[in-house]
């Protein structure tokens, strides 16, 4: 297939648009087409190019109103035409974000693909609150996961390797699952009193923030449901959390809790 089109694969990030990177936002005001998932805020489509066509495909939890091949389908569609299209995903395209199998599509079609990366909702989550994803004597690492499986299917994680205190847990999309992760995560060892935090829509003026244990989380959730997607930090470097470490949003807290280490 021959075609002066492209498709940049941007990453927007976690939901600040001070946060995009000037690659970013060079490519997203070149596009002639913006397909944006859910997650990319509102502050940011705003800065798309005001004459280029915008294209919603977001999933929420049980509703793909557009499924992954129809988004495939549709980007290479806009290309083949000779547009420069900018496919704009939540946090980094290449982080849970099937940025390389919408590439791979595109590709195999000889179709042009760039990417610009994005700073990851972990990484946000991060800088919002003051909590440290590793510190010196509280994580010597962390590690990433998805809590959520694709057709709600089972989770399959390697919970061993999961469950050391020394490494921050940081589980993507799992407020559905979290109760089940959590026992899990203590059937392997897992200190009960871990600290955890729960963070919707981190970096926007939407922010919420829980903070709880790891015994709880489940509980805690239930109680003061959070906008889907959550993410979770699980381990020591949440005992850092001081509510005054970001500027004013709205929260929702649980009643103080006494944090390992403290």
């Amino acid at each position: 297939m021959s075609t002066n089109g492209k498709v940049y694969l941007i990453g927007a990030g976690p939901g600040d648009a001070e946060l995009l990177t000037l690659r970013a936002l060079r490519m997203l005001k070149e596009a002639d087409a913006v397909v944006y998932d859910r997650l990319v805020s509102p502050e940011i489509l705003d800065l798309a190019p005001a004459t280029a066509q915008m294209i919603p495909v977001g999933k929420a939890p049980n509703c793909h109103t557009v499924p992954q091949d129809r988004i495939n389908e549709i980007l290479a569609e806009l290309a083949a035409q000779g547009l420069t299209v900018a496919r704009l995903k939540g946090g980094d395209p290449l982080i849970f974000g099937r940025g390389s199998e919408e590439a791979a599509y595109l590709t195999e079609r000889g179709l042009a693909v760039d990417y610009a990366p994005g700073i990851t909702a972990a990484q946000g989550t991060a800088a919002a609150t003051g909590v440290p994803l590793t510190h010196r004597g509280l994580a010597t690492g962390v590690r990433y996961v998805t809590g959520h499986r694709a057709a709600d299917q089972r989770l399959d994680l390697d919970w061993k390797s999961l469950a050391c205190p020394d490494t921050t847990l940081v589980v993507y999309m799992g407020a559905a699952n979290i109760a089940e992760i959590a026992l899990r995560l203590m059937g392997e060892g897992m200190p009960a009193a871990l600290p955890v935090m729960a963070i919707s829509a981190a970096t926007t003026p939407r922010e919420q923030r829980l903070v709880s244990r790891l015994d709880q989380i489940g509980v805690d959730i239930s109680a003061m449901p959070m906008r889907a997607p959550v993410l979770f930090v699980i381990g020591h470097v949440v005992s850092l959390y001081r509510d005054d470490t970001a500027r004013p949003l709205p929260r929702v807290l649980t009643e103080p809790t006494v944090m390992a280490g403290e």
